[in-house]
């Protein structure tokens, strides 16, 4: 494309997210996934327009970063609060059984016996299929009037815990896949990173407490904290070895307490997320899913992939919720609601493929899954739900 071929790249980009974010929009479908369609489009699977350059892999980065920080911004301790320890174990329980499955039936297909690289390889498509889409769920919930039910508590403290676990065990993953380092140094920094946050924490967040009091819709307070979003990637990243997204969430989390700042600051940064960074980080996904290498192997992994990432959630989440004295019904309307993947899915792929671990050969596989899962989860939600409303009427 020449010296400028990046504008021309940026343009295209937006322009296609956006057209298919409405298409999607316009079928009752996530835009997320008009912005994956977008990017397999122009890249090599579609017209051949696009293809990956430093420059649109760096942007796309900083987007997965900004993603992060709004939904740890986004974090309602509140609804932590409420639903306490069973939301708890259903997140743990809905974090580890899809790993345990997920990752296993990728090890079942493409495992060559089982060693350190396999083992990653594994664990890494586990837990991409590891956190919740919740978004989707909520929407779905929300338009059937049972959002403020115990259901609907319980599902919401769930996925955040779901996503908190999900990313650790991505550091965990992203600090051994390195074979010179220790494991019980790659512990060590994790748990010093740990302490870090929060010696940083309660420092940064009485100092943006005494500023939000008198400046709490200042601009300048939106472009501090994407600057403390920033430094916390980087720290994370250069001095601990934990992924730059882990960083950028618990920044978000940090701030998430400062209820007369938080929600102008989350505008602030998901408009310039919107705009420009998370169409280039969701159309890059697409660019690297590349179709022409599909083969009938492929398409039955996705369809294995596709089964174990509904029926992990259902029963690992279902269960949990079980234990704590839910009915049936209401335990498998949890475990449903906990079906739906997204973005944290698609960051966790990126990083997986980033570092290797994630082949190029089995992206379309994961990124049909992550589309079809979160499809799927308002129709089998609404199924939960109809025999109850039927009754009601």
């Amino acid at each position: 494309m020449g010296a400028y071929g990046y504008l021309l790249a940026i343009a295209l980009i937006l322009i296609f997210t956006k057209l298919f974010g409405i298409v999607s929009k316009k079928v009752h479908m996530p835009q997320v996934v008009g912005a994956l369609i977008a990017g397999v489009l122009l890249g090599p699977s579609g017209l051949r327009l696009l293809t990956e350059s430093d420059f649109l892999l760096k942007t796309s980065e900083i987007g997965v970063i900004m993603l992060m920080f709004t939904a740890g911004i986004d974090t309602d301790i509140s609804e932590l609060k409420k639903t306490g320890g069973a939301a708890l174990v259903i997140a743990i329980s809905g974090v580890f059984v899809p790993i345990l499955g997920c990752g296993g039936t990728y090890f079942l297909f493409f495992g060559n016996g089982f060693d350190f690289h396999n083992f990653l390889c594994s664990a890494f498509v586990g837990v991409v299929f590891a956190a919740t889409s919740v978004s989707i769920t909520v929407e779905t919930l929300t338009e059937m009037g049972k959002i403020k039910s115990n259901v609907g508590a319980t599902l919401l403290a769930a996925a955040i815990i779901d996503d908190i676990i999900g990313i650790v065990v991505l550091s965990v993953l992203t600090g051994i896949s390195d074979k010179s380092v220790n494991p019980l140094f790659v512990t060590l920094k994790i748990l010093l990173f740990f302490v870090f946050t929060a010696v940083v924490g309660f420092i940064v967040y009485h100092i943006f407490k005494r500023i939000a009091i008198h400046h709490a819709h200042n601009r300048r307070i939106a472009v501090w904290a994407l600057a403390f979003c920033l430094i916390m990637s980087y720290c994370a990243e250069r001095f601990f070895g934990v992924a730059d997204i882990t960083g950028a969430y618990f920044a978000g989390v940090i701030l998430c307490n400062l209820t007369n700042m938080r929600q102008y600051v989350a505008k602030k940064i998901t408009v310039a997320s919107y705009l420009f960074f998370s169409p280039i980080f969701f159309a890059g996904i697409g660019l690297r899913t590349d179709l022409s290498g599909i083969t009938p192997k492929i398409m039955l992994f996705a369809a294995v992939l596709l089964i174990m990432a509904v029926i992990t959630k259902i029963i690992g989440c279902g269960a949990a919720a079980r234990l704590f004295k839910m009915s049936n019904k209401d335990s498998i309307r949890v475990g449903i609601g906990m079906v739906a993947r997204g973005e944290v899915a698609l960051m966790v792929a990126q990083k997986g493929i980033n570092a290797g671990y994630i082949k190029a050969e089995i992206l379309p596989a994961i990124v049909l899954c992550i589309i079809l899962a979160a499809l799927i989860t308002p129709i089998l939600l609404k199924l939960a739900y109809k025999e109850k409303q039927a009754h009601n009427g």
